[in-house]
This record gives C-alpha cells, sequence and structure tokens, in this order.
C-alpha cells in the first residue's frame, strides 16, 4: 500500500540510475542506410555484400584487370602508369593483409604458450 503522499515523492535518477534499456544486437544497417535511393537499392546491396564483401569483389576485378593487362604486348604494359600504380596498390594491399595474419599467428602462438604452461594443453 502507498502512503496518500506518494504523489509527490520526488523522482530523483542519478546518472547510470533508473530504468536500464540495451539494445546488444549489432546494427550494421546504416551502412547500407546511407545509399542514396536513386543511386541503388540498399537491401540488394546487403545482400551482395552477404555473399562478397567490397574488398572482395575489388580484389577480383583488380586480379582480373591485371592478368588481362598483362596480355598485352609488352611495350604497352611497360609503359602503362595506372598499371603500374594498381600494381603497387595491390602489392600493398597484399603485404598488409600478410602483416595482420603474421600478427595474428604470433598472438596464436602466444595463446598456445599461456595455455601450456597453465596444463590446459600438453
Amino acid at each position: 500500500m502507498y502512503p496518500w503522499f506518494w504523489l509527490w515523492a520526488p523522482q530523483l535518477h542519478l546518472p547510470f540510475s533508473g530504468d536500464v534499456a540495451q539494445d546488444i544486437e549489432p546494427r550494421l544497417d546504416w551502412f547500407f542506410n546511407g545509399i542514396r535511393p536513386e543511386a541503388g537499392a540498399a537491401r540488394i546491396e546487403a545482400r551482395v555484400f552477404d555473399v562478397a564483401s567490397y574488398g572482395r569483389q575489388l580484389g577480383a576485378i583488380t586480379d582480373a584487370l591485371i592478368d588481362l593487362a598483362e596480355r598485352l604486348p609488352a611495350d604497352v604494359v611497360a609503359g602503362s602508369e595506372p598499371l603500374k600504380a594498381l600494381r603497387v596498390i595491390r602489392d600493398r594491399i597484399e603485404s598488409v593483409k600478410d602483416a595482420e595474419y603474421d600478427r595474428e599467428l604470433v598472438d596464436l602462438e602466444a595463446r598456445i604458450q599461456r595455455l601450456r604452461k597453465r596444463g590446459a594443453i600438453a
């Protein structure tokens, strides 16, 4: 039972107090909602992104373009500045990926060593 003065009781909510509602589901649709309606269909873009990310799509296009360009006569390929720039970009991207894979491998080996020291694995 509430006392008769509950209507006048002060409601004080300090920071981090009171009702808390938290949505823990990751929302990644902000990326696809940024596509203007006249530029493309956001739902289609989202589904295509599930098939292959933009990086995979661009990587396949880059590899195909370099492969086709290398079939041209040598004098045309040798003087092509855009092709040289594309190769440099591809090589730098591959070196970044290799460095990340190496870093993950070092981290994984360190975790395995820590587990071995604790006796969790043989």
